[in-house]
């Protein structure tokens, strides 16, 4: 009597249902309800939501940060990964995909981009610019102005002077 009492608690066990919350009521995407006047489960967001990370990401992309050591290292690294392949290492616009046959971008050592301020850059990143498509969805903000200040530093450097830096010299062989 005791083994059946057993095998039937067992069992009445093993019937009962998940509790957990996969095993509830719920409305699946798009689907009808007719709980809500307009009969449909996906409600519109209340006014004024703003979703979550989207202001200081806003804030990022407003305020660049202060150009140190560690901000252009970022920027060299981040122009290597998504720029020098149409930009080239050093920015003359002659990175492996134009010598693939693509359409050279323009080089960032004319006078142009030169006196082009630095939200011209942040803005072509983002949005894009003629066969350039938009890096937003791949490069955060501060890694944009990190790469700006990298694209500001082989500006420099293309045109220095070894007058200006006397102490070149010495180290040069």
């Amino acid at each position: 009597m005791r083994g059946a009492a057993f095998v039937l608690a067992a069992l009445a066990v093993a019937g009962c249902k998940d509790q957990s919350m996969r095993q509830q009521n719920r409305y699946d995407v798009y689907a009808p309800a007719a709980l809500w006047p307009d009969g449909t489960a996906a409600r519109p967001l209340p006014e004024s939501v703003v979703a979550r990370g989207d202001l200081a990401r806003a804030q990022e992309a407003s305020h660049p940060p202060v150009a140190d050591a560690e901000l252009l290292h970022r920027g060299q690294e981040r122009y290597r990964i998504f720029c020098s392949p149409c930009h080239g290492a050093a920015g003359f616009g002659d990175g492996m995909i134009v010598a693939r046959g693509f359409p050279a971008p323009p080089s960032y050592h004319t006078g142009r981009l030169r006196s082009a301020p630095a939200q011209h850059f942040f803005d072509v990143i983002t949005n894009g610019y003629g066969v350039m498509y938009s890096y937003a969805a791949r490069v955060p903000p501060r890694d944009r102005w990190a790469i700006i200040a990298y694209i500001r530093a082989l500006q420099l450097s293309q045109r220095a002077q070894l007058a200006s830096i006397p102490e070149a010299r010495e180290k040069l062989p």
